[in-house]
């Protein structure tokens, strides 16, 4: 469980020394000391030598070697773990980002888990009708990153497959600008907004998404049966309607 002085309201600060160390620990959801993500980190840095380097080879290893899946939403404390999630291949934005704020830690980079609302997002129909017909996307996942001196947001939640098929542009991350959400889709038309930044934690903060889905959302969406095998978000039809 994070406690409250875990959670900072907008970035941490970028001090050296025991102010870090927070963002650098290793937790039971940021376990970056297991094995399986040991080796997930291994595979993707290669030969990258720089903080900037591994960091931008992390991103994209998360972004594209974990499905996107937000029909296998579960809050048990295990899935959200870095090596459940290299595990599954899967994850909705809050467990991918989890598992790029520990591959980043595990490269002694420091990483916070921010959390966001956002409105027009990546959205079907089924998606919305479990959402009990609700746009707004709570507390979606993102992670804070600090590369060269400075914190730099990123969220590696949807993949470039998922995004091709969505006819969405796929986010972007260099290092040294901030790589959030799919403002716009391919098309160049108004795709998703901020509605609010909660800020950022040292650790997962799980508690409060749990607090806030049943809040926000039916029952039904926060203890969602395990989905068909064959049942899978990209294979469903985007909406079509974009805020202009």
């Amino acid at each position: 469980m994070v406690n409250a002085d875990d959670h900072t309201p907008g970035l941490p600060q970028a001090d050296s020394g025991s102010s870090l160390e927070p963002y650098l620990a290793s937790t039971p959801f940021l376990n970056f000391t297991h094995p399986r993500v040991q080796a997930f980190v291994a595979q993707a840095i290669e030969h990258a030598q720089s903080p900037l380097e591994q960091a931008v080879k992390l991103f994209y290893a998360v972004r594209d070697r974990i499905r996107y899946d937000p029909y296998r939403i579960r809050f048990d404390d295990a899935s959200y773990q870095a090596s459940a999630v290299v595990e599954d291949g899967y994850g909705w934005c809050v467990p991918k980002a989890s598992l790029l704020a520990a591959c980043a830690r595990s490269v002694g980079i420091p990483a916070a888990i921010g959390l966001a609302d956002v409105v027009n997002h990546l959205n079907t129909e089924k998606l919305r009708a479990r959402m009990g017909g609700i746009d707004v996307f709570y507390d979606h996942g993102y992670v804070a990153l600090l590369l060269n001196g400075r914190w730099v947001k990123a969220v590696p939640a949807f993949n470039i497959e998922l995004c091709e098929r969505f006819g969405v542009s796929p986010t972007e991350f260099d290092g040294h600008s901030d790589a959030l959400y799919q403002e716009f889709d391919a098309q160049g038309r108004r795709h998703m907004q901020y509605q609010a930044d909660h800020g950022t934690w040292s650790d997962l903060p799980l508690d409060k998404v749990r607090e806030d889905f049943r809040r926000f959302y039916p029952a039904s969406l926060v203890s969602a049966a395990e989905p068909a095998p064959h049942e899978r978000f990209e294979n469903d039809r985007p909406l079509s309607s974009f805020s202009r």
